[in-house]
């Protein structure tokens, strides 16, 4: 059976490229604009990884990631945060959030879908 996957980023290119990237790999993809969107397509899509940008209008990727942790049912959802970001401080803080890894953009796919699949196993 394949894995979904939830992305949430606000760039709908991101978002295109991911869905590309991931389908190709075989697995089922549910994509939300932000934070808020995010949550809402968490219970009906309910993932087995979730991909999340940082910086997002409406709710970022810290509050998103703290909205998943504490929704019990997906405590232990593998969250992989994909930005532009590599700051130490903006690692630790996702960290904190309850994000599982950190992949900078711009990713290569193969990376991607070996990140996946090492935190899904």
């Amino acid at each position: 059976m394949s894995k979904t996957i939830l992305t949430v980023d606000d760039s709908r290119m991101m978002r295109e490229m991911l869905l590309k990237v991931l389908s190709e790999a075989g697995f089922n993809v549910v994509q939300a604009e932000d934070g808020v969107a995010g949550l809402e397509a968490l219970a009906a899509a309910a993932p087995d990884v979730i991909i999340t940008d940082i910086n997002m209008p409406r709710m970022d990727g810290y509050g998103f990631i703290d909205g998943v942790r504490r929704e019990g049912r997906h405590r232990a959802t593998p969250i992989l945060v994909l930005s532009t970001e590599s700051s130490a401080e903006k690692k630790q803080r996702a960290r904190e959030a309850g994000a599982t890894g950190w992949i900078v953009k711009p990713f290569k796919a193969e990376s991607l879908i070996e990140a996946i699949r090492r935190v899904s196993s």
